[in-house]
């Protein structure tokens, strides 16, 4: 399955962040942006670390990265 990001990059552009502001300031590595601009799973530590930056709420972006999934299989079938 293939996660979708978006809602992510957008929220950085908003805060005017750059993908290099998000490592700096979460401490994740390049490849696990690289996992991300991919579309590849990343692990829940990683998330609530990006949440916490960003001043997100985690319960808010799982249900949003389980919407779009359902949204991806609906549209590859």
């Amino acid at each position: 399955m293939k996660f979708n990001y978006n809602g992510l990059w957008k929220n950085l552009i908003d805060h005017n962040m750059k993908k290099k502001d998000l490592i700096n300031l979460t401490g994740i590595s390049p490849a696990t942006i690289s996992k991300m601009v991919k579309g590849e799973a990343i692990s829940l530590t990683v998330i609530g670390r990006i949440c916490n930056v960003l001043g997100v709420d985690v319960g808010n972006w799982s249900v949003l990265i389980k919407i779009l999934g359902w949204i991806n299989k609906w549209h590859l079938q």
